[in-house]
This record gives C-alpha cells, sequence and structure tokens, in this order.
C-alpha cells in the first residue's frame, strides 16, 4: 500500500508547480496511512501469525508484535500529519457555523492570520519523505536477516537526515540535520561493524541460525560435552554490543546522548514531533525480540552483552534527569526528559522477563502518546498566542529568538502566566506533564509501577532505586514549568494593530452562486483549528482517563509478551 503510494507522489510532485498542493499531499497521506492500518490489521487476524511467518525468503517475518506496532506507526504518523495537513487557525462565525453552511457554502476572505502562507503548508516533498521513513520503519520491526536490518535503519535514517534539514530558509536547522548527519553515519558505521562481525564469525546473515547457536552454545556451555567446543561466545556477544552501540546512538540513549539535545532544539518543531517519537518506536520494537533469542547465554564474569543495555539504562536516568535541571530551552528539556524515560524502557528491555516485557511494550505505547500530546500542544500554545506581543523586561530576548517563524515557543518563561491566555490548553499541558512524572491516576504511573515491578521481581534493586531516585528529582524541572503556566504573572499584551481590525469575508453558494458579507475580527472569530483541538482532546483524556478503561491497552501488552515467550 505504502510503496504504490510513494510511487503516484513522485509522479504528482514530477508534474506540479504549486507549493499550495502540499495540504493536499499530506491528507492524501493520511488516507494512506489508516488504508495500511486496515492492511495490518487484517493481516493480524490470520491465524498463521500465532508464531509468525517468514518473508522473502526469511529476509522479514510478520508475528504479531511486528503487525500491532506496523499499526501504531501507521497510527501516530498520521496523527503527526494532521499538523501539516490543515490551516492552524480558522475564522469562526457561529451564525455561518451550522452544518447546512459548512458543507454548501464556500467561505472567502482575505487575511494571511489564518498562516496559510506558513512554510509547514508549502512543502510538498514533506509527506512524501515521511512515507520513506515509514516504510524504514516499519521493515526494521519485521527485519529477522542483518542484511535487512541495515537497509531498513539506512532507509529509516536517510528520511530523518532529510527531513531536519527540509526548511531551507532556517540556518538553525541546516546545521542540525547536518549534525544529525555525521553522528548518523558514525552510528551506521558501528551497526556494520557488528553485522560484519557476526557473518565472518558464523556465516550465515539469518537472525534465526544466531538464535540457534546462542542456544547450542549456552547448552555446551552447561555441559560437559564438547557440543559447539568449536564455537566461543564471547565473539558473539562482543559483535551484538557493538551493533546495539549504534542503536543506542540511534536513539539518543546515554552515554550517546549528546547531539538529541541540539538537534531537537534547532530543526522546526513540526519536524522535532516526528523525530523525536517514530524514530525511536522501531528500533526498540527489534531490540525487543534480539534481546529476548540471545540474552539466555554468558561467557566469562557472567557477562551478556545486554549488560550494556543495562549500563546505558543506569546512564540514561541519571544524565537525562541531572542535566534537566538547568535547562530553559523548553526542546532541549524535552531532550532530556526522552533521555530518562528511556532509562525506564531500557531497563524493562533488559530485564527479559516475562512481566519486564509487558512493561516495556506498555511503556513504550503510553510514553509514544504522552510525547506526541505535548509537542502538539507546544505548537498549539505558539499558534494561539498569534494575536500578543510580549511586553515583559525580556521583550528583546523573545523578539530576537532566532528561527522564531518555524519554532514560536522555544523558552520555557514563554509560558508564564499561560494559564490565564488559554486555560484548556494549559491543563491538558499539565495533565500530559504529570504524566511524565507518574503522578496516579494517570497512565504515566502505572506504566512507571509496571517498570519497577517487573525490576524489583528480577532482583535488580539498586536499579530500581536509582529510578525511583531519579522520577522524583525529574518531577522538578516538570513542576516548575506548571508553577509557571499557573501561578506567574503573563507578560503579554493584545497587539492593538490586530486587536483593532475588523476583517470582511463572504460566503458563495455553488449551487446559486447567491451569498453574503461578514465581518470578523481577533477575538472572537480566529480559533485553533479543529485538527489541533481535536486531537488534544482525545490524547489528553486517554492519559487522564485510562484508570476507567484498562484492560484494553493492559490485555494487548500481555498477550503479546505471552506469544513472544511461547513462540
Amino acid at each position: 500500500m505504502i510503496l504504490y503510494s510513494i510511487l503516484f507522489l513522485l509522479l504528482s510532485n514530477a508534474v506540479t508547480f504549486r507549493r499550495e498542493k502540499s495540504i493536499l499531499y499530506s491528507r492524501k497521506t493520511i488516507i494512506i496511512l489508516l488504508c495500511s492500518c486496515l492492511v495490518a490489521l487484517k493481516s493480524l487476524d490470520m491465524s498463521f501469525l500465532d508464531r509468525g511467518i517468514g518473508l522473502y525468503g526469511g529476509l522479514f517475518h510478520a508475528t504479531p508484535i511486528s503487525q500491532v506496532f506496523h499499526i501504531f506507526i501507521f497510527f501516530i504518523s498520521a496523527i503527526i500529519l494532521l499538523l501539516t495537513a490543515f490551516y492552524s487557525r480558522k475564522v469562526w462565525v457561529k451564525y455561518y457555523a451550522s452544518s447546512y453552511n459548512l458543507f454548501f457554502k464556500d467561505f472567502i476572505y482575505d487575511t494571511n492570520i489564518i498562516n496559510k502562507m506558513g512554510q509547514q503548508y508549502r512543502i510538498i516533498e514533506y509527506p512524501l519523505i515521511i512515507l520513506f521513513i515509514i516504510i524504514g520503519g516499519t521493515f526494521l520491526v519485521s527485519a529477522s536477516d542483518i542484511v535487512s536490518i541495515f537497509l531498513s535503519i539506512e532507509l529509516q535514517s536517510y528520511g530523518l537526515y532529510i527531513l531536519s534539514t527540509l526548511y531551507r530558509n532556517s540556518e538553525l536547522s541546516t546545521s542540525a540535520g547536518l549534525t544529525y548527519f555525521l553522528l548518523g553515519g558514525l552510528s551506521s558505521c558501528l551497526i556494520l561493524l557488528g553485522t560484519s562481525l557476526l557473518y565472518a564469525n558464523s556465516g550465515t546473515t539469518n537472525l534465526d541460525g544466531y538464535y540457534v547457536i546462542t542456544g547450542l552454545s549456552s547448552l555446551a556451555n552447561d555441559n560437559t560435552n564438547n557440543l559447539l567446543d568449536w564455537y566461543k561466545p564471547l565473539y558473539l556477544n562482543i559483535s551484538l554490543l557493538i551493533m546495539s552501540v549504534g542503536f543506542l546512538f540511534k536513539i539518543s540513549a546515554a552515554p550517546f546522548h549528546f547531539w538529541s539535545p541540539d538537534v531537537y532544539d534547532a530543526i522546526p518543531t513540526i519536524v522535532t514531533t516526528y523525530v523525536a517519537i517514530i524514530a525511536k518506536i522501531s528500533i526498540l520494537i527489534f531490540l525487543l525480540e534480539l534481546v529476548h533469542y540471545t540474552s539466555n547465554f554468558h561467557f566469562a564474569f557472567s557477562f551478556s552483552w545486554t549488560s550494556g543495555l543495562l549500563f546505558s539504562s543506569f546512564l540514561s536516568l541519571i544524565i537525562g534527569t541531572v542535566l534537566g535541571l538547568s535547562q530553559f530551552r523548553i526542546k532541549r528539556l524535552f531532550a532530556y526528559s526522552t533521555i530518562s524515560h528511556l532509562g525506564f524502557i531500557l531497563l524493562a528491555l533488559s530485564i527479559n522477563s516475562l512481566e519486564s516485557i509487558q512493561a516495556f511494550l506498555f511503556y513504550l505505547i503510553q510514553y509514544s502518546i504522552s510525547n506526541l500530546n505535548a509537542f502538539v500542544i507546544l505548537i498549539s500554545v505558539a499558534f494561539s498566542l498569534y494575536p500578543f506581543v510580549n511586553n515583559g523586561p525580556i521583550k528583546d530576548q523573545y523578539n530576537n529568538l532566532l528561527d522564531r517563524n518555524n519554532s514560536p515557543i522555544q523558552l520555557i518563561s514563554q509560558f508564564k502566566g499561560y494559564f490565564n491566555l488559554n486555560p484548556i490548553l494549559a491543563l491538558s499541558l499539565a495533565i500530559t506533564l504529570f504524566s511524565f512524572v507518574g503522578i496516579p491516576p494517570l497512565i504515566g504511573f502505572f506504566a512507571k509501577q509496571m517498570v519497577l515491578s517487573a525490576a524489583l521481581d528480577s532482583g535488580y534493586v539498586f536499579l530500581t532505586l536509582i529510578a525511583i531516585l531519579t522520577s522524583v528529582i525529574s518531577a522538578v524541572y516538570y513542576l516548575g514549568i506548571i508553577k509557571q503556566i499557573f501561578f506567574d504573572q503573563h507578560q503579554y499584551i493584545l497587539d492593538q494593530n490586530l486587536h483593532n481590525s475588523v476583517f470582511e469575508g463572504c460566503t458563495v453558494s455553488p449551487l446559486n452562486h447567491d451569498g453574503d458579507t461578514f465581518s470578523f475580527n481577533i477575538n472572537n472569530n480566529i480559533v485553533l483549528s479543529s485538527s489541533l483541538t481535536i486531537t488534544i482532546s482525545i490524547l489528553t483524556l486517554t492519559l487522564l482517563f485510562f484508570m476507567f478503561t484498562p484492560q484494553e491497552l493492559i490485555n494487548i501488552t500481555t498477550n503479546l509478551a505471552l506469544i513472544l515467550f511461547n513462540s
């Protein structure tokens, strides 16, 4: 479905000259992704997927876990594309808001306040590049051969490099994309080195072969019969450790995190939303199966390659928390927040028990939803502040922010007193941040509780204590944002040039060409687009009311963990 869609989008891009068609392409891409969800859902119902099936000679495999996360990636990507498929603001006049007028009348008005000329609505290549990234991500989730692994991760990464530098008028975006590309190339070298060592040692490229070898080598180590005396598991451990370092680079887990705060902060916020979420889901799901089937054997000093993931989890918890305390830029803070939460995810992944795999899947899903909601709210706050100007003591600092057109909200201090300007958006952001902290009864609390419970049951007492302490400390910078939103005095005043302006519009009926004129102003008739408000409402209610309907998501993650262990 997606491959055919990429072909048609390429053809349509080649014959068009109108940049405004980017919105139409984004809407087409959303339909493509929803149809792909239905295709993956249909495949999930097939009985042969109980244990999975190999595809294309073993290069890929289809399992319940891969199909569920295909659906999840498609759905999250469709939500992110809503940011560019509809204008951020709309004219809303109550008299003309009936269903009849919406369907049978065209509204014509001439104003730039709707932001129809924003660059995010004029980049035709945006949805096409996102489809390439999705192709790479879904292939990686289903990869079962080191050749398909490398091709998939590179297809996803190249799309992300281009997406980061897509805003040609932004010097910051170009420099950040170049940084991302250079360090991403370094991580790809490590992945290629690890896969080359795996092939040189075993002579096979298929992951099933490595799973068989690790099982036999563990038997050989347990018994005195020299079943695999020729094989040394040390080599396989080191190869997998080198390859995992490359993947930890890609997901910006500590100590390989240093590129992500700069890149997240410099690239446009709409692009950051995609880079911060989708790039991690596919890699973590791929690592899930690799850890599950290769972590059951050890060499000298009882060390397995998954101990490197535990060490990365420990550093991520500490670095993401401590360095986040000193941040004053909101997207850099979100970057360190992501690193801290990756510590919880890697901790659950490394334990490799039935309870920990369930916690890992649950945490990954809920954090992706929470992170998506946080970025959509961040973008909506920026669009809601267009009629205001900052009149505080640091007005010049706000006015001189670099790349304001692509990232209007950059400083945490820009949220001061925002509750007095838009209480609903402020409450939605507060609920999302409380979920990050792990305040009950929000969904983030249950996710952290599941990970900590699995770690305690497996004997990881020290890491559990570190996770609890860092979670409490990280609450400081989350609650600091909430304090500024609700308790500080805002420094915004209405732009008098806009406040006193009255705009004219008219309605035209396509049936009889009659219509009438109407007037509208900033305060009452220009509001956030429904694509933003409905998305934020649904995601926030999902975080808030999870405790009333927890069974669906818990049952899904439990069944996926059981299928993985039974297979």
